[in-house]
């Protein structure tokens, strides 16, 4: 290694981890298809805002593996990107949750509930791989938080298409999708303060 740590040169020799990030990497962008075409198929914003978590969580991975083996500098300003793309993606979420709740269409409860389960055992067992490796700096910590974040929402899309089931209104999904909202947001200000104090001790 040449002298350096994990902490200084990054994980150059955690090869088992850089796979689980691949496959997670690719679990995650073809989920994202899944639950657009599902979202707009059933009219769920709940869906939608579960793809929006699948899409940045795929980017997320994607900008792990790019600084695996770079400083913990590098890989702490990459978290501030993370939190930033997580920050951006609770305001879209948001948004659609007004826009949907202004209107009157019932989402079709039974996609919700099956895209939502086969979702939670990707996120789960992603979650599973990631388990290992859910603490050290930042940029990890973010990717453990990303999968947990999306297993959490998961379960909360399926309780949401109990709800469109039970009450037939949209009022639960847009509910479930404003929570996955403010989950962004708080998530995004854990990931980015985290990474600022990093930057901080490491100048």
């Amino acid at each position: 290694m040449g002298g350096c740590s994990n902490d200084s040169c990054g994980d150059l020799t955690d090869t088992r981890y850089r796979k689980i990030l691949w496959i997670i990497f690719v679990l995650n962008a073809g989920m994202f298809f899944v639950e657009v075409f599902a979202s707009f198929y059933s009219k769920s914003v709940s869906l939608l805002a579960d793809a929006g978590d699948f899409f940045a969580d795929a980017a997320n991975y994607g900008i792990s593996l790019y600084v695996l083996n770079k400083t913990l500098v590098m890989r702490a300003r990459a978290s501030l990107i993370k939190g930033a793309t997580m920050a951006l993606m609770g305001v879209f979420v948001m948004g659609n949750s007004i826009y949907h709740a202004l209107t009157n269409a019932v989402p079709q409860a039974e996609i919700m509930g099956a895209v939502g389960v086969l979702a939670l055992i990707v996120n789960l067992g992603s979650a599973g791989l990631l388990y290992h490796y859910r603490e050290g700096d930042s940029n990890r910590s973010s990717v453990w938080i990303c999968s947990r974040n999306d297993a959490i929402s998961n379960i909360m899309v399926i309780l949401a298409a109990i709800g469109v089931t039970v009450t037939q209104s949209h009022w639960p999904d847009v509910a479930v999708a404003s929570l996955i909202a403010l989950l962004f947001l708080r998530s995004s200000k854990n990931i980015i303060d985290s990474a600022l104090i990093e930057i901080k001790e490491s100048h």
